[in-house]
């Protein structure tokens, strides 16, 4: 009998992040590049130039690849369409993502494996018997229940269900990030008032900012016990982990293209270091405590532990603009050279203070992300409980830094 794996799908804003997904034990990357995707404003994005060098890098450690291409096509669209998935093609891309039909097909009539978008919003059996002509992977939408989502799983395995590789069709949920006020990602606000469509990758998330509620014949304000009323909790999966994965889903995507290096890397090693506990059956409560503990630590909207999986109406706002992360990152300085027979890193503290013991993170295109305690400081050469703005340090780095990658200081909040 086979045993079975659990995928865990990292985002790939960056270098940065892609490098800290893999180091965290990402199965696959998903990044778009130059437009025509979902986060074409919200992150960096690469370049087609850049295609080999991802798919080199992912492939030394055996991580696959995935192309966001899933945005609303138009026809001046099609030709750069084409051109994204005939140069994927030629560089060893795994697989597109998508959801316009024009961009599913060609991929396919050009033997791309493609997977299907949430934004396709699939959300009954017969929708995923007709992508399953094109799709070998099937992001289902995220508004289903458990139950919704195990009948669809067990349907495909009951009726055999196979994808254009002969396999039978893999289910894609999310597990963890941003949602969305508006189904499967669909909304209109953005360019209703910015003229910025959401659809094509351009939102300036309208909906996170707060509101009044105006009567416009009186002009009397409505009270709210909360301004932010169209600004969702983030998802948060890791309590009942185990649900999902006994539903039959096989892939766990992690939302954050827009996110950090240190968001990348301590949400992927933290999902998957609970699908390998669950795969090896020691799952424990104390284990998903301390997982949500450091899930917390990063950039989060406070969480909505269950979402629509468990069966609940979409009720939970953020109630505050931004992160509400129980550490914060502050910038010290750069590095400038590294040791590597003594594995000693030397930075210049650009600003701010540093101590014998804080927690530091160093961040950078080749390096990705690395947090590490600091022992063995040293200012100017000579042995140092403290370094201020102006100060060439050095201290134990056990990897290899790179110059000019970022230092910062990591902080837990002080509640105000």
């Amino acid at each position: 009998m086979k045993k079975r794996s659990i995928e865990i799908m990292s985002p790939a804003g960056s270098w940065e992040s892609l490098r800290a997904a893999l180091k965290a034990g990402a199965n696959s990357v998903y990044f778009g590049i130059e437009g025509l995707n979902m986060r074409s404003r919200g992150a960096k994005n690469f370049t087609i130039e850049e295609l080999p060098e991802i798919v080199s890098l992912c492939k030394k450690h055996n991580c696959k690849t995935y192309l966001t291409l899933n945005t609303i096509m138009y026809n001046s669209d099609l030709k750069r369409m084409k051109e994204i998935v005939d140069t994927a093609k030629k560089n060893g891309i795994t697989a597109i993502i998508a959801s316009d039909i024009s961009a599913i097909q060609y991929a396919h009539e050009q033997g791309v494996e493609v997977h299907i978008s949430t934004q396709s919003n699939v959300s009954n059996i017969e929708a995923v018997k007709f992508y399953s002509q094109f799709a070998d992977v099937i992001v289902l939408a995220r508004e289903l229940t458990l139950q919704q989502i195990k009948d669809i799983c067990e349907t495909i395995q009951k009726e055999k269900i196979v994808g254009p590789k002969g396999n039978l069709i893999e289910i894609e949920i999310f597990a963890h990030g941003a949602l969305c006020v508006a189904i499967s990602g669909k909304c209109y606000m953005s360019l209703a008032q910015e003229n910025a469509s959401a659809n094509r990758g351009m939102c300036l998330q309208m909906c996170r900012r707060s509101y009044k509620v105006t009567d416009e014949e009186t002009g009397n304000e409505f009270v709210v016990d909360n301004n932010y009323i169209m600004s969702p909790k983030d998802l948060c999966t890791i309590r009942f982990i185990d649900k999902i994965l006994d539903a039959g889903v096989t892939v766990l995507k992690l939302e954050g293209r827009g996110r950090s290096p240190d968001y990348v890397y301590t949400v992927t090693k933290v999902y998957r270091e609970a699908t390998n506990a669950y795969l090896e059956k020691t799952l424990s409560k104390e284990k998903l405590a301390n997982w949500e503990k450091e899930l917390e630590s990063v950039f989060n909207r406070g969480f909505w532990h269950g979402g629509y999986y468990l069966g609940k109406k979409l009720g939970e706002w953020s109630g505050t603009y931004g992160s509400q992360a129980t550490t914060q990152k502050i910038h010290l300085g750069r590095a400038t050279k590294y040791f590597v027979q003594a594995k000693v890193g030397e930075f210049m503290i650009e600003t701010g203070e540093l101590h014998e013991g804080d927690m530091v993170m160093i961040t950078g295109k080749t390096t990705g992300f690395l947090q590490i305690k600091i022992e063995g400081l040293r200012v100017d050469g000579e042995p140092a409980e403290k370094a201020i703005k102006g100060d060439l340090i050095t201290f134990t780095v056990p990897e290899r830094i790179r110059k000019h990658d970022q230092l910062s200081l990591i902080q837990n909040k002080i509640e105000e």
